[in-house]
């Protein structure tokens, strides 16, 4: 058994996809396929959901998971899934007896339990205050300046086109998985403190489910995959 709490922030009332968090996504609520990846995470003990919503938190409570009412303070738009993670540590106390907190986003229903064993140990094995999972872009960023003009963010568009392999490797936050020390993350109550390192996650996806084109997007190439697993 491990000795990180898993916390999965996971508020009602969603404008992009309404009912998201426990609307069925392959034949299971949302919320529940990141409870199920914490729970055969081999380094999560416990897996706490903290919601505003009763319908979320009676979802998690039948899959396994410890249901934490948030306050309504801690509910609105402008609240910050860092708060509910402090509300978490203060109101369990659980918590007291995990050296790595883990937080976890309900939008990111192919997150493994390997994924998550993979960056809770990176965060120990390196020493850092805070491990965070990531993928490796090789897109072309632009700004967009005020008259128009098109200004090269990773790259200077007047030279010309580098090669993949002759740029630097640069990555983006999936927004998947953090891993705290937990006592570090209770005095700084923000995500990224002290010695922070990206995790590369090498397989996973970069949908976001954020719209309903999302949801069908990241829904049928998960069946598709799951299609073609012996």
């Amino acid at each position: 058994m491990g000795n990180a709490i898993a916390i999965i922030p996971a508020r009602g009332g969603s404008k992009g996809i309404p009912g998201k968090n426990i609307k069925p996504f392959l034949g299971l609520p949302l919320v529940a396929h990141s409870v199920k990846a914490a729970q055969a995470a081999e380094t999560v003990s416990h897996v706490i959901v903290s919601s505003d919503d009763e319908a979320i938190l009676a979802t998690a409570r039948s899959h396994g998971a410890i249901g934490l009412l948030r306050p309504a303070e801690l509910s609105g738009d402008e609240a910050s899934s860092e708060s509910a993670i402090l509300h978490a540590l203060a109101a369990q106390e659980i918590c007291a007896s995990a050296d790595t907190i883990v937080m976890l986003q309900c939008t990111s229903p192919l997150t493994t339990a390997e994924e998550i064993d993979l960056v809770v140990r990176e965060r120990i094995r390196l020493e850092a205050d805070t491990a965070f999972s990531v993928v490796e872009v090789h897109a072309f960023l632009w700004e967009i300046a005020a008259d128009g003009t098109g200004l090269g963010i990773n790259h200077d568009a007047t030279k010309p086109r580098q090669r993949r392999q002759d740029r630097p490797r640069q990555f983006r936050e999936t927004g998947a998985i953090y891993a705290f020390h937990r006592e570090g993350f209770g005095a700084a109550g923000q995500r990224f403190f002290g010695k922070s390192v990206p995790v590369i996650l090498p397989n996973a996806t970069e949908i976001d489910l954020d719209t309903p084109r999302d949801w069908l997007a990241l829904e049928a190439y998960a069946s598709a995959v799951a299609g073609q697993e012996p």
